[in-house]
């Protein structure tokens, strides 16, 4: 009897515990932030930039009156901060009693320049909008926490970007994901150089001016589809000519639809003169770098990655093998492959 009895405790507490884990993340909020007269590491002068941002929980300060509990995940090219609200993100990391429970984190989720409901090309400025870099993102997000939000310190900033090197001084731990900190070269340039030529030279961009969605759009999401998807899950999701022409129109058609070329033209420039490389021994925080082996943008026979984490102090890298639950580039947006090493990054990055 007494055995039937703990046995029966131990069932209602694995139950409550599934069903504690199984629970929704809080609602997210969201905002702008203004900066005013915001100059661009290219001269030019906006009188008005608009950063929006989303945010889970809030923040909490320790003795010394500074955030202790504040997490900022960055998106990627042509991303935004909404794709982390999804229920295989926030669903995975944000919800009570996970990695990045929203109810104990102050989860800061913005939306780079050009980008998701930021101020962008498609506002209205089109082809004469400000040409933006790596840097000015970075700024503009520092400017966010720093004077918009009153965040003086990160738990953890995680995504891909500059920032533990443009401010290692600011953060506990750093993740990026699906990425190389060199020069965009190689096969990688040419990629974003193809998409942007094929915007620029279609007479149907008009500098900028377009009346219609230019027909080189589809170019660019031929290079674009091909680039960040995985081979082996394409072929098993879509094994049959219907299934793949199926896929392939309804991603031409949401896409055409729902991307501006301006933004996307800008959003591929951007990158023009990223090179943390110089920069990387200054990072002091712990680094767990991520990327996945069927990654076309940034595949690992390079051995870049490799390389380059010997310059940071406290860094690993590592490299996902292909499974089932790997999507390529697209693997940095599913924590289910990788949370394993946040949640080690986490206890080895305690305060």
């Amino acid at each position: 009897m007494k055995r039937i009895s703990i046995l029966l405790v131990f069932a209602i507490f694995m139950y409550l515990s599934t069903a504690a884990f199984a629970q929704a993340p809080p609602k997210p909020s969201e905002g702008d932030f203004t900066l005013h007269n915001f100059h661009f590491h290219s001269g030019e002068v906006l009188p008005e930039l608009r950063v929006h941002y989303t945010t889970y929980g809030k923040p909490v300060t320790d003795a010394k009156g500074r955030v202790s509990n504040a997490v900022m995940i960055l998106h990627g090219t042509t991303g935004s901060g909404q794709q982390f609200t999804s229920e295989r993100f926030a669903g995975v990391l944000f919800g009570p009693g996970q990695l990045l429970d929203g109810n104990r984190y102050y989860i800061i989720l913005p939306d780079s320049i050009g980008h998701g409901h930021s101020t962008k090309p498609s506002d209205g400025l089109h082809a004469r909008f400000p040409h933006y870099d790596y840097d000015d993102m970075v700024e503009a997000q520092h400017s966010l926490l720093t004077e918009g939000l009153k965040v003086d310190h990160l738990r953890l900033v995680m995504g891909t970007s500059m920032w533990a090197e443009a401010y290692p001084d600011f953060m506990d731990a750093v993740m990026p994901l699906a990425c190389l900190p060199v020069q965009i070269a190689g096969r990688n340039r040419m990629m974003r150089t193809m998409i942007m030529d094929a915007i620029r030279s279609d007479p149907e961009w008009m500098n900028g001016e377009y009346k219609q969605t230019p027909r080189g759009m589809r170019t660019v999401f031929d290079i674009f589809l091909i680039m960040t998807s995985s081979p082996l899950q394409m072929q098993k999701e879509y094994p049959t000519r219907e299934q793949a022409d199926a896929y392939y129109e309804h991603f031409m058609q949401t896409r055409m639809a729902s991307t501006d070329p301006n933004d996307l033209l800008y959003a591929f420039d951007a990158s023009r003169n990223y090179d943390p490389s110089p920069k990387l021994d200054r990072i002091k925080a712990p680094v767990m770098f991520i990327n996945s082996a069927d990654d076309l943008i940034n595949p690992p026979e390079l051995g870049i990655a490799e390389q380059q984490i010997k310059k940071v102090k406290r860094g690993r890298f590592v490299l996902l093998p292909i499974s089932d639950q790997t999507r390529g580039h697209g693997t940095h947006s599913l924590p289910n492959v990788w949370k394993g090493y946040l949640a080690q990054l986490l206890s080895e990055s305690q305060p």
